[in-house]
């Protein structure tokens, strides 16, 4: 092995091992967050930001400096520790929820998970995404998001016609407190129907979130009331051979966030799409 593989091969063991770590750090404060809190049966309780502080403190256990990055941790990248986990009943989960300024929720909802679907057809797209915006994108969600607006595929996956708004829209939502919306599209179908488009976006080992969901159309109804809401999340999927952008319609039915649609687009160059291609597509109308 070169010098240069060994030096990454070592780089991504150190992030392995730091990324468990801090797991672990984190995963012992929730759990001493949950006993002090969790009675037999409850289906939801609340603790505050300050309660992250007393019980590392209390653990002796170092701090990041954004005291969020534990309660994001939670909600989009990993489970919580198994002796939460345990507690739930079967089909149920326990999630984090905003329940004000540095607030929280800990609620008990129906499992959800919104993750790309294997063997569904992967549809050819003209790549419409200028080399100098990839070039200078800051990271997968960046050039993920870019590539949403500039090749229109929140026209092509709602069928409607639609305008990116605003990028992370950051606001503050009763009973939430301050939340964050990665892009928010406006659109109107033939009909003269007008929508509202928040749009969640992740890549790396992000986890597409319910949650995230629920702010989103917590802030549709708060800022938007007039516009019908439909809330998009998308994922950037690698594997071997090729890069896929896979898109969820999402809905909300009481505690539930739902699937509605789900497609998955491979942006390539118009040569890569063959006759066959075409008749292909063709085939599915």
């Amino acid at each position: 092995m070169s010098g240069r593989s060994n030096s990454l091969a070592l780089e991504k063991w150190c992030d392995v091992s730091s990324s468990k770590q801090k797991h672990n750090r984190y995963a012992q404060i929730l759990e001493t967050i949950f006993q002090t809190h969790y009675k037999s049966k409850q289906r939801s309780f609340d603790f505050a930001r300050e309660e992250i502080e007393s019980v590392a403190d209390k653990l002796k256990i170092k701090l990041p400096k954004n005291l969020g990055d534990l309660i994001y941790s939670f909600r989009f990248r990993a489970d919580p520790p198994e002796s939460i986990s345990k507690t739930a009943p079967n089909g149920m989960e326990w999630i984090i929820r905003l329940a004000g300024r540095a607030k929280y929720k800990m609620v008990l909802v129906r499992i959800v998970r919104i993750v790309p679907t294997a063997g569904r057809v992967r549809i050819k797209i003209p790549d419409a995404t200028p080399e100098i915006v990839l070039r200078h994108a800051k990271g997968d969600e960046q050039a993920l998001l870019a590539k949403v607006r500039y090749n229109r595929l929140i026209d092509l996956f709602l069928g409607v016609v639609a305008y990116s708004l605003q990028s992370h829209l950051r606001t503050t939502v009763p009973d939430l407190g301050q939340i964050e919306t990665d892009e928010l599209y406006v659109g109107v179908r033939n009909s003269g129907q007008q929508f509202i488009i928040p749009v969640q976006a992740k890549g790396g080992t992000d986890r597409i979130g319910a949650v995230q969901a629920e702010q989103d159309l917590a802030l549709c109804r708060d800022v938007f009331p007039q516009l019908t809401p439909r809330p998009v999340a998308v994922q950037f999927v690698r594997d071997e051979e090729e890069d896929v952008i896979v898109m969820f319609e999402l809905k909300q039915e009481g505690d539930d966030i739902l699937i509605v649609q789900e497609c998955h687009y491979r942006l390539v160059s118009a040569e890569a799409i063959t006759p066959d291609d075409l008749r292909s597509m063709a085939d599915t109308e």
